[in-house]
C-alpha cells in the first residue's frame, strides 16, 4: 500500500522542528508496512488536488509568510481548496494555520490574504503585545492533545469552522475563549509545535485513517505498541500542568 503526502513550503515553513510531523507520519506508516511518499512543494510548484492523500504545512516567521501567502493564493490555492473539499487529510501548524484562514494581520505591515479553508481570521495585537508561549494541554472528544505554542497572533473562529480542541492549560487560539485550532471537513489547524504529531500518536493515526479510508482500505491501521508514546504524552501533560515560572514576554493565563 502506498500513500502520498504533499509537504508544502518545507524550506520556508519549518519552525520548531515541524518537519518532525512528516517523519512521524512516515514512521507510523513504515511500522505497518505502508509506503508514504513525501513530495516537497515549494514556491512556484503547482499542486494537483487528485495526487495526494495527505497535506502538511508548518509554521514560519512573518517575513516568510508574506511570500507563502502570495503563492498560496496565486499558485496552489484553487487546487488545494479542491483537495480539502474532496476530503483529503490536511494538517496546518501555526503560521500555516493562520494562512489558511481569511486573513492574517501581522504586527507590522499590510494584511496577508488567507486561503479561506478555515472560517477564521488572525490578528496580531501589535509590536508591544506579549506572546502566547508555553506548554499546552487540550481535549478533543476525549483525546488528549499536548504541545508547545509560541505565537503573537490571535485567531478567532467563525461559524463555518469548529475548534480542534478545548484548552485545559495554555492559550490556544487567542487566550480568551479556550479554543485551540480549527477543523473543516478533514482539514485541521493548530498552534501546537513540539513537534505536534510525535507527541500525539492517536491524532497521527486519525490522519492516516482518513487517508486510508478514502482509498477504501480499512485493515492496515493495525495497533502499535505505543507504550513510549503514552508515557511521553503523560509526561508532557504533567509538565504543562505543574506550577512554573512565567515567561516574561508571554501573556498571563
Amino acid at each position: 500500500m502506498k500513500l502520498r503526502l504533499a509537504h508544502l513550503y518545507p524550506d520556508h515553513m519549518n519552525l520548531y522542528g515541524d518537519r518532525g510531523n512528516v517523519l512521524c507520519l512516515q514512521a507510523r506508516c513504515r511500522w505497518r508496512g505502508i509506503d508514504l511518499e513525501v513530495v516537497r512543494l515549494g514556491l512556484g510548484d503547482p499542486f494537483n488536488a487528485a495526487a495526494y492523500d495527505l497535506v502538511f504545512i508548518g509554521g514560519g516567521p512573518d517575513r516568510e509568510q508574506v511570500r507563502v501567502a502570495q503563492d498560496l493564493t496565486e499558485v496552489k490555492g484553487r487546487a488545494l481548496k479542491e483537495a480539502v473539499e474532496a476530503g483529503v487529510a490536511l494538517l496546518a501548524v501555526c503560521g500555516g494555520y493562520q494562512l489558511l484562514g481569511h486573513h492574517y494581520r501581522p504586527a507590522a505591515g499590510p494584511d496577508l490574504p488567507g486561503l479561506g479553508v478555515f472560517d477564521a481570521y488572525t490578528e496580531h495585537p501589535g509590536p508591544a503585545a506579549k506572546r502566547c508561549i508555553g506548554n499546552l494541554v487540550a481535549q478533543r472528544n476525549g483525546m488528549m492533545l499536548v504541545g508547545f505554542e509560541n505565537h503573537g497572533g490571535r485567531t478567532y473562529l467563525g461559524p463555518g469552522s469548529t475548534p480542534l480542541a478545548t484548552v485545559e492549560r495554555g492559550f490556544g487560539n487567542n487566550g480568551r475563549d479556550r479554543t485551540e485550532g480549527a477543523c473543516y471537513r478533514n482539514a485541521f489547524g493548530t498552534y501546537l509545535h513540539g513537534s505536534f504529531l510525535p507527541k500525539n500518536h492517536r491524532f497521527t493515526d486519525h490522519l492516516l485513517g482518513i487517508a486510508l479510508e478514502r482509498r477504501g482500505v480499512r485493515d492496515l491501521l493495525t495497533p502499535l505498541d505505543d507504550t513510549l508514546e503514552e508515557r511521553a504524552q503523560v509526561a508532557a501533560r504533567k509538565l504543562a500542568l505543574e506550577p512554573r515560572k512565567r515567561f516574561p514576554w508571554s501573556d498571563q493565563m
